[in-house]
């Protein structure tokens, strides 16, 4: 073991909730990805949602949207499911969509966040349904695999609000990558993928200098497919889309302001493994 993996190691130990122990236990250590899954249940409430801070810029114990798509995301990374783990998430996020009645889409949040310890950020905006996290869930449930009426009814949402135009911003881009990188109409998302690279300039929290402090580059956003420990896998159909977004324009030019204050997520917060 190299002295910076047992230093990575270490901080884990002494730093990390047992879930992201347990996904560096997975990825690297060869430990089973069941006790990835194990975790989580602790996160899951009754009515189906994952609560309880699971993703830790809000501190909220009811569920939301934005904690079942942390917990997907973690499922993703370890490549593993649990059948009745993600219907019962499934079915809280139908249940959110038909209260939210916007025709399948679910917000991140809900106004339950004010009670509790939250970043400055997560305001009002943060509870109407949007692409962020629909297309995430779409995606990261397809790339689970798991069939579902909500995926296919977010899914049609999804492709008219892509249509229509994706809103500027670095984590809209994110969830809408994942959603390309893993819906099965492959000609149609790789043409979305398209009209987005040709728009990152616009935008003003992805800067195509990865240098650039405080934002996101076209390259950290990239579907990456990998396997549970890093590799490279086979070639896919998907490798064209990663292609058309990793070899957007890298050479700096005028944007907007950064915000300043989200660095590049893990991988497994984006949806890539």
């Amino acid at each position: 073991m190299s002295d910076a993996f047992a230093g990575a190691d270490r901080f884990l130990l002494t730093n990390a909730r047992l879930l992201e122990r347990r996904l560096f236990a997975a990825l690297f250590l060869g430990q089973s990805a069941g006790k990835v899954v194990d975790a989580l249940r602790g996160y899951q409430n009754e009515d189906g949602g994952f609560g309880h801070a699971l993703e830790p810029d809000t501190r909220c114990p009811a569920s939301l949207p934005i904690y079942v798509e942390a917990a997907l995301q973690a499922l993703a990374t370890v490549g593993t499911s649990d059948e009745r783990m993600v219907r019962a998430a499934c079915d809280f996020l139908a249940r959110v969509a038909t209260d939210a009645d916007a025709g399948g889409a679910v917000p991140l949040a809900f106004p339950v966040i004010e009670s509790f310890p939250r970043a400055a950020h997560w305001t009002e905006w943060t509870y109407a349904p949007a692409l962020n996290p629909t297309a995430g869930l779409v995606g990261l449930l397809h790339r689970l695999d798991f069939d579902h009426p909500w995926r296919d009814e977010a899914q049609a949402w999804c492709w008219q609000a892509i249509d229509a135009g994706v809103p500027a911003g670095a984590h809209t881009l994110s969830e809408v990558l994942v959603f390309l990188e893993h819906v099965p109409e492959r000609a149609r998302a790789e043409a979305a993928a398209v009209a987005l690279a040709k728009r990152f300039e616009e935008m003003a929290d992805v800067h195509l200098d990865p240098e650039t402090p405080g934002t996101v580059s076209p390259r950290s956003t990239s579907p990456r497919r990998r396997t549970p420990a890093g590799a490279s896998s086979s070639p896919t159909p998907r490798s064209k889309l990663t292609s058309i977004i990793s070899n957007a324009p890298s050479s700096p030019t005028a944007a907007g302001p950064s915000r300043g204050s989200h660095p590049a997520r893990p991988p497994y917060w984006n949806g890539g493994a």
